[in-house]
């Protein structure tokens, strides 16, 4: 039987392996079946925005780290086995057949749930046979003829016919190209980074404009603040994509309470805190702040002195601070 079509090649079998974690016991705490893990891990099944931050948080990786590079052993592999297919296809007939099939399919005016609901097969597995990603079996020969009212005999030979007559070359042709862009660095398709880099570009880019990483949690009376992606979450409709954006978890003693610490606080990095604005005000330029960096940070009302000077202000008790660098609160959300 064809392996099936590898559309999300990951990290994840390679880091549970590393922390000794078992994919039983990865698959219950990610909620999902033992088969949907095999998947994912394999390659052959995709997972969602939460379901990704829920696989990363359960690994303790970073979102970054669950896809591949393009030196990956793991890629190179999956490139090969794309190219199997291709040449495959072309001596083994697999793509005239799925291609007739699909002619045949259309002027019976049929869609491809009809048909594969007629051939009793399941949807993926007949859409695979269409375009040429599935061998078909002497036992799902005749199935797939009575579908349309054929026999097997007359099946081939309706294939044979439109063959004959170049009615598939457009179909086979377009399945082609469509296999071969995979294997093109820098086409949108392939996800393969032209200048070196993540491999699976595309998939990562989706998935972070969805994104927001908290780089804030509560450390005694303040906050500690790391600039790093290794927590992330979904985020607010109104936030996807924007740049600068980061969460923060407050310290809810310090602000006196009306900040619940079942709260997330985001802040802009691109945006300067004025006078009345909440602000996350960190004791260090932020500019300059690498990925292992751990500063302290505070929450606090913006205000401005005798001097024209502005400076934080928290209660619970009362403290004036002094930050080098102060980012506008854009929004609160409730956990």
């Amino acid at each position: 039987m064809a392996q099936e079509e590898i559309i999300f090649p990951n990290n994840i079998r390679n880091i549970r392996a590393a922390k000794g974690m078992k994919m039983t016991e990865l698959a219950r705490r990610a909620n999902l079946s033992l088969s949907a893990v095999s998947k994912i891990e394999k390659g052959v099944r995709r997972l969602n925005q939460k379901q990704l931050l829920n696989v990363c948080t359960i690994l303790g990786c970073k979102l970054s780290d669950i896809f591949i590079h393009e030196s990956d052993a793991v890629a190179q592999n999956w490139q090969k086995e794309i190219k199997r297919r291709l040449n495959d296809n072309e001596d083994s007939g697999l793509k005239v057949f799925g291609s007739g099939l699909r002619k045949i399919r259309q002027r019976s005016e049929k869609t491809i749930a009809d048909a594969a609901k007629a051939a009793k097969m399941t949807l993926s597995v007949y859409h695979k046979i269409e375009v040429g990603q599935r061998e078909v079996y002497e036992n799902e020969i005749d199935v797939l003829a009575k579908a349309f009212g054929y026999t097997a005999s007359q099946l081939f030979n309706e294939i044979a016919k439109l063959y004959n007559e170049g009615e598939l070359t457009k179909q086979i042709n377009k399945v082609t190209e469509r296999v071969k862009s995979v294997l093109e660095p820098g086409n949108p398709v392939s996800g393969l980074n032209i200048n070196g880099g993540l491999y699976g570009a595309q998939l990562y880019d989706n998935a972070r404009k969805k994104l927001v990483p908290v780089f804030g949690t509560p450390n005694g009376k303040s906050i500690k603040l790391k600039k790093s992606d290794e927590t992330m979450i979904v985020a607010p409709s109104s936030m996807e994509g924007r740049n600068g954006i980061y969460a923060v978890i407050p310290n809810s003693k310090r602000l006196g309470g009306f900040i619940p610490e079942s709260a997330y606080v985001f802040a802009d990095a691109n945006t300067k805190a004025n006078v009345g604005d909440l602000a996350v005000c960190i004791d260090a330029d932020f500019t300059k702040l690498t990925s292992e960096d751990i500063v302290e940070a505070q929450i606090a009302v913006i205000r401005q002195d005798s001097h024209g000077k502005t400076y934080g202000h928290i209660s619970n008790p009362e403290e004036k601070i002094v930050a080098k660098t102060m980012h506008k609160v854009v929004m609160i959300v409730m956990q």
